[in-house]
């Protein structure tokens, strides 16, 4: 056997050095074994303001555009042709796992917010459950 490891060393007439082969045994240990390694590390991306239930609660017709700036922030998208309405929105991306978007749009009238639609309401217009059953539960 070792005399089939000195001749496939080899080359020509010349053998090859025993660092030489090696360090090649190692590159090629080190090649293969990287393609176990976890994959490259992606960003969670984040954009827009972050809308929360708490905001949304906070909201409340006849607040001022100062106001509902103070409470939701400067919003992302402003209508150029419609002064009247805000548009607020929030993506979330985890790259291989979740996709999340929010959107609100409010709407003033004589300089007060009006009302407002989107993904998200007040607490207190959420539906409450109609089975007895759900509602003793809580």
């Amino acid at each position: 056997m070792r005399q089939l490891v000195s001749r496939a060393l080899a080359v020509g007439a010349q053998p090859v050095s025993r660092t030489l082969v090696y360090l090649v045994a190692l590159g090629l240990a080190v090649a293969v074994s990287s393609c176990a390694l976890p994959r490259v590390y992606k960003v969670t991306i984040q954009q827009g303001n972050v809308i929360t239930q708490k905001m949304v609660d906070d909201l409340k017709p006849g607040m001022t555009p100062e106001q509902v700036a103070f409470i939701m922030g400067e919003p992302v998208m402003r209508n150029p042709f419609d002064e009247n309405r805000w548009d607020y929105v929030y993506t979330l991306r985890v790259p291989g796992r979740v996709e999340r978007q929010i959107t609100m749009s409010l709407f003033f009238t004589d300089g007060v917010l009006s009302h407002f639609i989107g993904d998200m309401a007040p607490s207190d217009q959420l539906v409450e459950p109609d089975t007895p059953e759900l509602a003793s539960s809580e």
